[in-house]
């Protein structure tokens, strides 16, 4: 998963944009496809834990890319 994360996050920015609204431009050029930053960008904007974080990224994965993570 973190692979693929971080090989397409071009195309993927969009839908994680969609998701996690409060994520800014800047936030997602800071990301760069590195599912530990976005998990770490989650929780400081949502205020959630980073098992929460971790959580709703394996779902948004599973989903967007139609496979297991």
């Amino acid at each position: 998963m973190l692979t693929q994360i971080q090989d397409n996050w071009r195309q993927m920015k969009g839908a994680a944009q969609e998701r996690w609204f409060r994520l800014t431009d800047d936030d997602l050029d800071h990301i760069d496809g590195r599912a530990d930053v976005l998990a770490r960008r989650i929780e400081a904007r949502y205020g959630v834990s980073a098992a929460e974080a971790n959580r709703q990224i394996n779902q948004w994965f599973e989903r967007i890319a139609g496979v297991s993570a």
